[in-house]
C-alpha cells in the first residue's frame, strides 16, 4: 500500500503550492517510505508516498494515461490487474509501466465509474480528469484501505489518514461529539463520520465525483444476504469454497517482494497457511503474537501449526508494560479513541515483520464475520429461540455456551446470565435485535463523558431495502460487518497498525467473490446449531491438525487495566491527573477520578470499566496529540516524481 493526499479547488482559487502536498505526505511517510510523487496544476495538487510492492522499477506515481489527460494516485492493490491489463491491451491501451495502478487508470479511461465493479482488490484512489475538470475518489468494497476528506476554504482536501488533512495550512482538529458517543457505544465512529468534526471518511464501496462546486457520492457495491433459489449440496458448497479460497490466496501472493503470514493459532489464519503450503512454492514465513498473561496467549497452537507446515516462525512477546509503553504511538496511527488495547500488540507484530524486511502479510480477518464465527451470532440464535417460549426453563440453559473466553464475565451465575440476556428478549422485530445488548453494555461507558445523555441508538442511517426479509443470522452478520469489521477491525486494528510500520496486510477472506459466496450460503453451513463456521471447519479438517480445526473460537484480545496501572507509563500520570481531565473538557470528572482510583487498586476490572479505562486514556491521547500539540513534520522525503501541469 501507499499513502495519498490532495487538494482540489471547488471554485477559482490560488494554485496549491507543491510544498503543501509535500508537508501532507510527510505526515503519512510511514505508509510510503520509498519516496513521494506529486502532480500540480491550477485546479488540483495531489501526491503519493510510495511503499514499493508491485513494479519496483517503473511504478512510481502519479501515473498518466497516453495523452496525459488523466492522472492517478492510488493506495492499495488491484490483485487481478494482470487479467485486466490483458483485456485493456486488446482494446488498444498502451502501458508504460508494469503496475496495477496504471491498469486501474486505463480501466477508468475505458469503463468510467463502472471500472470499480471489475476491480478485485483493496484500494483507495484519486483520478484527476483534466479534460473534464473532475476529480474521482473511490474506496474498496469493505473499506480495507482508508480515505478521508473535508471541505475547507472552498477546497476539497483528501488523504489516506487524517493527519495529512490536518497538515493543510489553517486546519485544526476538534472532537465530533456524536462520533465520540458512537465510539463509546459501538467501539468506533460510524461511517461516514470520523472522530474529528468536519472530516469524513469515504464510505466503503462508494465513490465521489467533484466537479467545480458540485460533489456527488454514489455506491458501487453493497452487502446482500438474499439467498438464491438454486439448491446445492453441502459437498458442492465445500468444493466451491476451496476453489475460491485457493484463487484468492494466489492473487494475494502477487508481489515483487516477499509475503509472510500472520498466524493466530485459530482456524482462519491456519487455513491460509495451509493453502500457501499446498498450492504454491512460496517460502512460508509466519508471524505471531504471544502474551506473558496466559489468559490471552495462544502461542502453543501457533507453534503447532507452524511446525506442522514446516514454516519459519517468528514471535513477538507482549507483556503489560510493552502494551502500555507503545499505546501513545498506537493512538497516533489509529487517529481515534479505542475501547480496547488489542491494536497495540498488532502494532508490535507489524514492527517484527518489518524487522525481517517483509512488507506484505496475509491475514485471517473477515472469516468470523462472513462464516458466522463470533459468539454474538450464537447469542442471537439462542435468544430468538428462547423468545419463542420466554417462560421456558430449559432454553436459557444454552446461554452457558456463550463468551466462555471472557474471564469472570458471568462467573458461572446462570440466574445472572438469564436476567442479562432476557433484556429485550421478545423485541425480535427490532432491526438491531442482535446487537442491542452489546451496544447497551458498551454504552454504559458513556457515564464517564460530560455529555452522556441521549444514548445513540442507531449506527446506520439507512438499512438495505430488503433487510427485513433476511434471516436473523444474516441481519446480525450485516450489523457486525458494517459497524465493527470495517470501522474498527480493518482500520484501528488492521490497516493503521500494519502501515504504521510500512507493512501491507492482505485478507484473502475479504475477496469479494468469497464474501458474496458466504452471503448466499444457507445459515446451517455457517452456524450449524451452535457450531460456528461449519463449512470453513470442514475445509480445515482436510488439511489441519485436529487440535486446530476442532478448537472452540477464542477471540483475539489483549489485557487493559494492568497495562496502565501495574507499572504505569509516565504519560498515564499526567493524562489521568484531575487537572488534565478537566482541561480536555470531555468528562464527568467525578466519575472518571473514582474509576481511576478503583483501577489503581484493582488486580482486574470488569469488562465495562476496562473499556472505559482504555477509552479515557486514548481520548486523552487524541486531545494531546491532535488537538493540543499537533506537530508538523518538516518535509524530508525524497521526491521521486514531480509533474507540473
Amino acid at each position: 500500500m501507499c499513502g495519498i493526499c490532495g487538494v482540489f479547488n471547488l471554485s477559482p482559487n490560488q494554485r496549491t503550492d507543491k510544498v503543501i502536498i509535500q508537508q501532507m505526505l510527510e505526515m503519512i511517510k510511514h505508509r510510503g517510505p520509498d519516496g513521494v510523487g506529486i502532480y500540480c496544476d491550477d485546479t488540483i495538487a495531489m501526491g503519493n508516498a510510495r511503499l514499493s510492492i508491485i513494479d519496483l522499477v517503473t511504478g512510481d506515481q502519479p501515473i498518466a494515461n497516453e495523452d496525459e489527460t488523466l492522472w492517478i494516485v492510488m493506495n492499495g492493490e488491484i490483485f487481478n490487474y494482470i487479467e485486466l491489463r490483458q483485456e485493456l491491451e486488446q482494446r488498444g491501451h498502451q502501458f508504460t509501466t508494469q503496475s496495477d495502478t496504471e491498469t486501474a487508470l486505463h480501466a477508468y479511461e475505458d469503463f468510467g465509474e463502472q471500472c470499480l465493479e471489475r476491480f478485485n482488490g483493496q484500494f483507495s484512489l484519486a483520478i484527476w480528469d483534466k479534460a473534464n475538470h473532475s476529480l474521482f475518489l473511490a474506496r474498496d468494497r469493505l473499506g480495507i484501505t482508508p480515505l478521508y476528506y473535508t471541505i475547507y476554504q472552498d477546497r476539497l482536501i483528501f488523504g489516506s489518514e487524517i493527519k495529512a488533512i490536518l497538515a493543510y495550512p489553517g486546519m485544526h482538529a476538534e472532537i465530533n461529539q456524536l462520533a465520540l458517543q458512537q465510539v463509546f457505544t459501538f467501539w468506533s465512529a460510524q461511517s461516514p463520520r470520523s472522530i474529528f468534526k468536519g472530516i469524513n471518511e469515504l464510505i466503503p464501496g462508494h465513490y465521489l465525483v467533484a466537479k467545480e462546486d458540485q460533489i456527488t457520492l454514489k455506491s458501487f457495491w453493497s452487502l446482500d444476504f438474499t439467498k438464491p433459489a438454486a439448491f446445492k449440496t453441502e459437498e458442492e458448497y465445500l468444493e466451491q469454497l476451496e476453489s475460491l479460497l485457493v484463487d484468492s490466496v494466489h492473487l494475494r501472493l502477487r508481489s515483487d517482494v516477499p509475503v509472510g503470514v500472520y498466524l493466530s493459532g485459530g482456524i482462519d489464519s491456519s487455513i491460509i497457511t495451509s493453502l500457501i503450503r499446498q498450492y504454491s512454492n512460496y517460502p512460508l514465513e509466519t508471524f505471531s503474537i504471544s502474551f506473558s498473561d496466559p489468559q490471552f496467549d495462544e502461542s502453543a497452537y501457533q507453534l503447532e501449526v507452524a511446525n506442522f507446515f514446516d514454516a519459519r516462525h517468528h514471535v513477538v512477546r507482549c507483556g503489560y508494560e510493552d502494551i502500555g509503553k507503545i499505546f501513545p504511538e498506537v493512538i497516533w496511527h489509529a487517529e481515534t479513541p479505542l475501547l480496547r488495547t488489542a491494536p497495540a500488540p498488532m502494532f508490535l507484530l507489524s514492527r517484527l515483520v518489518n524487522s525481517f524486511k517483509y512488507r506484505v502479510v496475509l491475514t485471517g480477518e473477515g472469516a468470523d464475520e462472513f462464516f458466522g464465527g463470533y459468539d454474538i451470532f450464537k447469542e442471537t440464535q439462542i435468544r430468538r429461540f428462547w423468545a419463542k417460549d420466554p417462560e421456558s426453563t430449559m432454553r436459557p440453559l444454552l446461554l452457558k455456551r456463550l463468551y466462555t473466553d471472557i474471564e469472570g464475565l458471568f462467573a458461572d451465575q446462570l440466574e445472572y446470565m438469564k436476567a442479562f440476556f432476557r433484556n429485550g428478549l421478545t423485541d425480535t422485530a427490532s432491526p438491531y435485535y442482535s446487537h442491542m445488548l452489546r451496544w447497551n453494555t458498551t454504552g454504559r461507558t458513556m457515564r464517564f463523558l460530560q455529555n452522556s445523555e441521549g444514548l445513540v441508538q442507531s449506527p446506520i442511517e439507512a438499512l438495505p431495502e430488503n433487510f427485513s426479509h433476511w434471516s436473523g443470522l444474516a441481519k446480525a452478520q450485516y450489523l457486525e460487518i458494517v459497524t465493527f469489521l470495517s470501522p474498527y477491525l480493518l482500520s484501528s486494528q488492521g490497516d493503521r497498525m500494519a502501515m504504521g510500520n510500512s507493512v501491507e496486510a492482505r485478507q484473502p477472506y475479504l475477496d469479494y467473490h468469497i464474501s458474496e459466496f458466504c452471503n448466499r450460503l444457507p445459515d446451517r453451513l455457517k452456524l450449524h446449531g451452535l457450531k460456528e463456521k461449519w463449512l470453513l471447519k470442514r475445509l480445515g479438517a482436510k488439511t489441519l491438525p485436529e487440535i486446530i480445526w476442532k478448537r472452540l473460537k477464542k477471540p483475539y484480545r489483549a489485557p487493559i487495566n494492568q497495562c496502565f496501572f501495574s507499572h504505569p507509563p509516565e504519560y498515564v500520570h499526567e493524562l489521568l491527573s484531575e487537572k488534565y481531565i478537566n482541561e480536555s473538557g470531555y468528562y464527568n470528572t467525578r466519575a472518571v477520578m473514582a474509576l481511576i482510583q478503583k483501577a489503581s487498586s484493582a488486580t482486574r476490572l470488569g469488562e465495562v470499566d476496562s473499556m472505559a479505562i482504555a477509552g479515557i486514556i486514548s481520548l486523552q491521547l487524541i486531545y494531546q496529540l491532535f488537538i493540543k500539540e499537533f506537530r508538523l513534520k518538516p518535509p524530508q522525503s525524497n521526491i521521486i516524481k514531480s509533474i507540473e501541469g
